[in-house]
């Protein structure tokens, strides 16, 4: 029932493309393990071998923490429409963060969402599928906007000081990039954005 591939083949990027949330794991060796779900316009597919996803201010900063010490993740994507599917891509991440330069090189490929803190450049070395059967049906009713307003009202100001604040350790203790930001700690954010 399952296979694996060693990259994203058009059909799977196809499949990816078309779902709606995707969700992402990681851990240290001996951190608690993490999943977030994730979902907006937020994932570019680079290649077979390569994506990359922005990642918006939340309550925690757990994957980029991880992604410090670690580097593993893995994303699974499910399909809650249509014919039952399951696609796990596995591999190593790294953190990009607004102050790099490489953010610059990067983040034109995402919409002008507010708070955007990081873009997860992640390399992908296997590709798995599984039958999905036991997922449920769910129909997809649209994406929330609260995430948006919430970041509208805090300003860029506002962001900057949550980063600090609220996204400079893992809930583990691992310090994050936020935890010594560079003096001129930039935080993207648009004039105007739509979920």
């Amino acid at each position: 029932m399952g296979k694996s591939y060693k990259e994203i083949t058009p059909e799977l990027k196809d499949f990816i493309l078309g779902q709606k949330i995707f969700f992402v794991a990681t851990a240290t060796s001996s951190s608690r393990i993490n999943i977030s779900p994730k979902g907006l316009d937020t994932l570019r597919i680079l290649s077979p071998q390569k994506l990359l996803w922005l990642n918006l201010t939340g309550s925690g900063n757990e994957t980029a923490a991880h992604l410090q010490v670690d580097g593993r993740i893995t994303l699974m994507f499910c399909s809650f429409e249509g014919a039952p599917l399951i696609l796990r891509l596995y591999g190593k991440g790294k953190a990009i963060h607004p102050w790099e330069k490489r953010w610059e090189e990067l983040i034109g490929r995402f919409p002008s969402l507010p708070g955007s803190r990081q873009i997860i450049e992640m390399s992908v070395d296997l590709v798995s599928t599984s039958c999905g059967f036991g997922v449920p049906l769910f129909q997809f009713m649209g994406n929330r906007e609260e995430l948006i307003r919430w970041s509208n009202k805090k300003g860029e100001k506002g962001i900057r000081k949550y980063w600090l604040e609220k996204n400079a350790k893992s809930i583990d203790g691992l310090p994050t990039e936020f935890s010594q930001p560079p003096e001129s700690l930039t935080c993207h954010f648009p004039n105007h954005s739509q979920p």
